[in-house]
């Protein structure tokens, strides 16, 4: 019987015990949690972007929410988040994204000159390496893509060498009186060139009498003559011309971009209403427990006593 009625007690003590404990705890609405996830949707990186500023407004029951987002020329605003999202029990739809461009640039004329060394100056061959599009950026941060001028190419030779050669002559020199080297020319001009006497071939020929006299002998030289020419080569070529166009340079790189959601009707937040909550039922059941435990408890020690006195209650 003891067991039995500590049991009991126990039981009655433990359910009141939850109930209390529950409505101590006062539960997160959906609003507070969609409005956390939102929150923490918006400054994740890599995934959005994130606000700079966020504005809130409110006429004739339409309630606006805009967005203000500050990205470079270079961003890609597809980064900004315009898929519809809860807050304060709301539901907000994107109604335009605006562009502000904020860029401002400064654009000059520039000519950049090119130089390369060629082994050829053949112009077919040099335009094979000459790009028709240089990008170019300066020092003072402007940049562009300028075009080649053909005009401006100029080829120069880089170096000198020599080469040297055997030039030769030959000279006949008929009808001398003897085959003597005496009466060749020692050196002759050719081309210019001064070539000196190599080696001499001498040819004889008869001559016909006259007066009774003996058949005289004449002679025909026939003179080598050699000598050493000299020219200039170019040993390279330098290769220059000018690549033309205009270049900028960005001041200001700034973009703003402006998210525009709205929403139309009442918020639908659990706070406007009264909230059933199922652990109030057991408060009633908790409390007849306990109640029963208690006169349970008490019919019981009156019997015990009773039995010991030798009657019944």
């Amino acid at each position: 019987m003891k067991k039995k009625l500590a049991f009991a007690l126990c039981t009655a003590l433990m359910l009141c015990s939850m109930s209390v404990a529950a409505l101590a705890a006062e539960p997160m609405t959906e609003a507070d949690t969609v409005s956390t996830m939102i929150s923490a949707a918006d400054t994740l990186p890599g995934i959005s972007a994130y606000p700079a500023e966020v504005r809130a407004s409110e006429e004739n029951g339409v309630y606006r929410l805009e967005k203000v987002y500050y990205l470079t020329a270079k961003d890609d605003p597809a980064t900004i988040p315009t898929a519809d999202f809860e807050r304060e029990g709301r539901t907000y739809t994107l109604l335009d994204l605006l562009k502000n461009d904020q860029t401002e640039t400064d654009t000059r004329e520039h000519i950049e000159v090119v130089t390369l060394e060629s082994k050829t100056k053949d112009m077919a061959e040099i335009l094979k390496m000459l790009e028709p599009k240089l990008e170019v950026k300066t020092e003072d941060g402007y940049e562009g893509v300028l075009s080649l001028d053909h005009t401006t190419i100029q080829v120069e030779a880089a170096g000198y060498g020599t080469s040297s050669r055997t030039v030769t002559a030959e000279r006949t020199y008929p009808n001398l009186s003897d085959a003597d080297v005496s009466l060749v020319p020692k050196s002759v001009n050719e081309n210019g060139r001064t070539l000196t006497l190599a080696d001499v071939s001498w040819q004889e020929a008869a001559v016909d009498p006259t007066d009774g006299y003996d058949i005289p002998i004449r002679y025909t030289a026939v003179a080598s003559y050699t000598g050493t020419a000299t020219s200039k080569y170019a040993t390279g070529y330098t290769v220059t011309a000018d690549y033309k166009g205009d270049i900028t340079r960005t001041s200001c790189d700034t973009v703003i971009y402006t998210a525009v959601f709205s929403s139309v009707g009442a918020a639908a937040s659990a706070k406007s209403g009264v909230d059933f909550n199922w652990l109030w039922l057991l408060i009633p059941v908790g409390a007849a427990a306990l109640g029963g435990c208690g006169y349970a408890g008490y019919k019981g020690y009156k019997h015990y006593i009773n039995k010991k006195r030798g009657y019944a209650a």
